[in-house]
């Protein structure tokens, strides 16, 4: 008998002994379990913890394509769930599934709702989390767009360059923070000035492991050290010593795609695209059909 049948036959008995319980799932691969009994459970490899507080409030579900919705409300603590996280964007995106379980008998449970956070708000030493179900995916647009610079993203399937090789990515130490936030890295002095700019930045370690952001500027300095500014600044404090990947960046031109990359073959966008101004030229007179200037 499966899971949801069992549970199904412990509902017809009338008298009923179950819970709700949840479990998070983080980009970063960190499970955490939680559920409104006042004890733990513990089934799928995962302990679902009863100190937290946490509390769902009912799914909503239609046919369709309307989209599941709901929101979960828990204390913050340092053991579960912390506002220093929440606050870095650790959960941002994170895997949600609810189940309803028999909490004498786990084996009999049933998935509830499966999909993952949406926006998480703070106050008052609790969190509210939006969930948002699998068909949120199915309101973005899809399909290719007729532009001239390149529609693959960096190392995707569709680009193909390994992002992973040496002359692509390279590790670094952060050797100082500057007071609007720029790092100033170390170890990293084997690439040309601006060889990572608007490309990709990892943390490695430190109270920022695993966060990452967009590069804006990379500025390279006569001693090999490197200054990288982001786009956006990391949401948790970045502290000399701490070890960082750099991944090359692409401005999505079709020259660059050739000379810094040799991928002109899986180039994604549209190089000889006319420019908007093209529809504004007037028809020419001169006999000359040389392919020169039209003006």
């Amino acid at each position: 008998m499966s899971g949801a049948d069992a549970l199904a036959a412990h509902l017809a008995i009338g008298v009923t002994t179950v819970a709700r319980a949840w479990e998070v799932r983080r980009k970063d691969g960190r499970r955490f379990g939680f559920t409104d009994h006042d004890r733990d459970l513990s089934f799928g490899g995962v302990v679902y913890r009863a100190d937290t507080g946490m509390s769902a409030a009912a799914v909503q579900q239609g046919t369709g394509l309307s989209v599941d919705n709901s929101e979960a409300i828990g204390a913050l603590s340092d053991a579960s769930v912390s506002e220093a996280d929440i606050a870095a964007g650790r959960f941002d995106g994170a895997e949600v599934t609810a189940w309803l379980v028999n909490w004498a008998d786990v084996a009999a449970r049933k998935v509830l709702f499966r999909g993952s956070l949406g926006e998480i708000t703070r106050s008052g030493g609790a969190f509210t989390a939006e969930l948002r179900g699998l068909t949120e995916w199915l309101n973005r647009p899809v399909g290719r767009v007729y532009q001239a610079p390149c529609l693959a993203v960096l190392g995707d399937a569709t680009c193909g360059v390994n992002t992973d090789a040496v002359t692509m990515s390279a590790e670094a130490t952060v050797t100082g923070v500057s007071d609007q936030g720029a790092l100033v890295l170390a170890g990293a002095s084997g690439f040309e000035a601006a060889w990572f700019q608007r490309g990709r930045l990892t943390v490695l370690d430190g109270s920022a492991e695993g966060l990452w952001a967009a590069v804006k500027r990379d500025v390279l300095f006569e001693d090999g050290a490197r200054q990288i500014e982001l786009w956006e600044p990391l949401r948790a404090v970045v502290a000399v010593g701490d070890r960082v990947r750099l991944i090359v960046g692409c401005d999505k031109r079709f020259e660059t795609c050739r000379a810094k990359f040799d991928n002109v073959v899986n180039f994604q966008g549209f190089p000889d695209i006319p420019q908007e101004e093209w529809v504004l030229i007037p028809p020419s007179s001169a006999r000359s059909r040389g392919g020169g200037s039209l003006r």
